[in-house]
């Protein structure tokens, strides 16, 4: 019975939470943007860093509308490598949900052994998840990083220029996979841990049509302006 207490009174949270957000929803999803363009624009600074230490691979890198044919075939490979990452920001704001709020009242149901061990998870649980996150973000700037050195150095063009070049996806990409980390922080800054199932279903949902159109925009504009850069 208590297990299913506990998912009653987090469902109950989230409907109420959604309503309140409804009724005001500029005032969560202003915050919620903004932080998510911050962490956007920090990213693509330590791009620019990385790009212009990095040595470019020899073998060169294959790009959609630039060295081969833009396809759909390209819009799925981009759109299944940034569905992994929306995934992982979105499980963030689940797990601090259930770190957060779910395990605490679990904990009160218990004593003894069992209620340290419940104690002792919803730390060690939101632990992981800024450990992951982090590293998210880490190796997301090497990897494109790198990717913008190789690819400047194909086409005879500057890192700083190719990435002005991306930025028409970039920006809205990048912004929409950090939706839910940005909810998530916020949340947590606040102690708001019961806000974080509806903030997953809210970032995911507002999310995906903007990763879908940016995939598009990746494929058949960004390799135009590109090679209009190039010259």
């Amino acid at each position: 019975m208590a297990p299913e207490l506990v998912v009653v009174q987090g469902m109950r949270d989230t409907r109420l939470t959604l309503q309140r957000w409804n009724a005001h929803p500029w005032a969560t999803l202003g915050p919620w943007f903004g932080l998510a363009a911050a962490i956007c624009a920090t990213l693509l600074g330590a791009v620019v860093v990385i790009a212009h230490f990095s040595t470019p691979d020899p073998s060169g890198i294959v790009l959609p509308g630039l060295n081969e044919p833009s396809t759909l075939g390209g819009v799925g490979h981009i759109l299944f490598r940034n569905s992994l990452v929306l995934a992982l920001h979105s499980m963030a704001c689940v797990a601090g949900f259930i770190a957060g709020s779910s395990l605490p009242l679990e904990a009160e149901r218990h004593s003894g052994l069992w209620r340290r061990i419940h104690d002792k998870a919803g730390p060690l649980a939101i632990a992981f998840v800024i450990a992951a996150t982090t590293f998210s973000l880490f190796t997301q700037a090497y990897a494109l990083g790198h990717a913008a050195s190789t690819l400047a150095n194909q086409g005879q063009m500057s890192s700083a220029l190719l990435l002005v070049g991306i930025l028409p996806h970039a920006i809205p990409e990048l912004i929409g996979l950090f939706l839910p980390l940005a909810a998530w922080t916020i949340a947590s800054r606040r102690g708001a841990w019961d806000e974080l199932l509806a903030a997953t279903f809210v970032t995911t949902g507002i999310a995906i049509p903007i990763v879908v159109t940016a995939a598009f925009v990746e494929v058949y504009v960004s390799p135009h302006l590109i090679l209009a850069l190039r010259g």
